[in-house]
């Protein structure tokens, strides 16, 4: 399954709102440094569907993104 994500870094707090079944917009209080932002994001997806593989597909230095979830 895939999903679009649109990404704020930076936040004061992080928040995950799912807008349709195949697109989320998440905070998340981490700078876009180091990958830092992204590994956040793959934390709060593997939580969101456990025992799934969860990796970023599309977007690795873009606030959009393509998430794959399966």
């Amino acid at each position: 399954m895939l999903i679009k994500v649109r990404v704020t870094v930076g936040a004061r707090a992080e928040k995950v709102v799912k807008k349709t079944d195949d697109l989320y917009v998440v905070s998340v209080k981490e700078k876009a440094e180091q990958n830092e932002a992204n590994k956040r994001v793959l934390e709060i997806f593997r939580k969101l569907y456990p025992r799934k593989s969860v990796r970023i597909v599309k977007g690795h230095h873009s606030p959009s993104k393509i998430v794959e979830v399966g």
